[in-house]
């Protein structure tokens, strides 16, 4: 890290580093246009500053989300409107909660799912039950 009038800038791998982002994927977002306010130094290097190391965590929960590249940009745009875009921005995180949620109680009845096979399983291995199969 260094500073630049004030700024705290961080080279591209002290960005990996604090965003948990592998170097590759911080690049593509950047030659995506998903990280927009990305400096460069003497060196034509990028920097980060804490507002874009802000945003591009933000770009791993959006993706975390569900949403594609397309997606994201669409956000990145509302963003960059202010706040006239707010609405839609809700409207958006609203749907891919819903999405999550649906998600989330998928895995729950796999969860649930595989906690009766595996009482079943103790079950016939402790000689309480006798095996028997949907298969035969």
């Amino acid at each position: 890290m260094y500073k630049n009038g004030g700024l705290n800038l961080y080279t591209m791998k002290e960005a990996c580093e604090k965003t948990g982002l592998p170097y590759e994927t911080l690049k593509f977002y950047c030659n995506q246009g998903l990280v927009p306010n990305v400096g460069r130094d003497g060196q034509n290097r990028r920097t980060f500053s804490d507002k874009d190391i802000a945003w591009i965590n933000s770009l791993s929960c959006l993706k975390n989300c569900g949403m594609g590249i397309r997606e994201m940009r669409e956000y990145l745009q509302l963003c960059l409107e202010g706040e006239s875009s707010i609405q839609k921005r809700k409207e958006i995180l609203t749907q891919k909660r819903r999405e999550l949620e649906q998600e989330q109680e998928r895995i729950q009845e796999s969860i649930a799912y595989i906690d009766r096979k595996q009482a079943f399983y103790d079950d016939v291995l402790a000689g309480r039950t006798a095996y028997h199969s949907n298969l035969k």
